[in-house]
């Protein structure tokens, strides 16, 4: 049985892919911090870990004996969204940690395994806004672009020893990632109308890309709602 490690698998994209994974024969590592949520995975036939991906040690712990053929850097955050003057530096740093800092330290962990096994597949689940500017979220665009090179880069360390790599870029998937950002009218008007793709699409897409044959690499997928013009609107300038 292949074993997959999914992080940020709690909610959203995360909880999509490891279900997904689960019901596809692989032995699923669910990492999160939600405890309650973990314990309905467990019920379901997951394996769930309680860590914080940005404690070091704990991450350690947690990964300690596991030998993935699958990899999802999926935890993730977004900052509140402001001005960058405007923004608190804690929740740069708490950005940085979780998007960039804890997928490095987590890949480092893990792929030198695969290299040796001389077979894996890591996914980064990747945004749009690492791909092109928007108001009012210049950290989070930094950290997803971080994550975007990173992948791009790694698959050419990776390829040669049959590990693949792809980039998922995500336009507006209705999460609760903008739980504490928006009102929930705001997020209603954002998700009306089927404007958003859903966790399950995401899911079924990754499920797509390890089923193609060990010769074939998708370096990146972006899997956008067919009407999406931008992720975001830009917040009127405050007189």
């Amino acid at each position: 049985m292949a074993q997959a490690v999914v992080t940020g698998a709690t909610s959203g994209i995360g909880r999509a892919i490891a279900l997904a994974l689960h019901g596809a024969g692989h032995e699923v590592i669910a990492l999160g911090r939600n405890r309650a949520a973990l314990t309905e995975l467990a019920a379901l036939g997951l394996r769930g870990v309680a860590v914080d991906v940005t404690d070091a040690a704990a991450l350690e712990a947690a990964l300690a004996g596991l030998a993935p053929d699958v990899l999802i850097n999926n935890a993730g955050m977004m900052p509140p969204m402001r001005h960058f003057c405007d923004a608190e530096p804690a929740d740069i740093d708490l950005a940085l940690a979780i998007n960039v800092g804890a997928v490095l330290k987590l890949t480092r962990a893990l792929a030198p395994g695969m290299r040796a096994r001389g077979r894996g597949h890591i996914f980064f689940t990747g945004s749009t806004a690492g791909h092109a500017p928007f108001a009012n979220l210049a950290v989070y665009c930094a950290t997803k672009a971080a994550v975007g090179g990173f992948a791009q880069a790694l698959r050419l360390d990776m390829a040669p020893y049959g590990v693949r790599v792809t980039e998922i870029v995500a336009g507006r998937v209705e999460t609760g990632l903008y739980n504490d950002l928006l009102s929930a009218e705001a997020r209603a008007a954002m998700y009306a109308g089927q404007s958003a793709v859903q966790p399950q699409d995401v899911a079924a897409m990754v499920l797509a890309v390890l089923a193609l044959p060990q010769s074939v690499d998708v370096a990146r997928f972006d899997i956008l709602p067919t009407h999406q013009a931008g992720a975001t609107g830009a917040a009127k300038k405050e007189s």
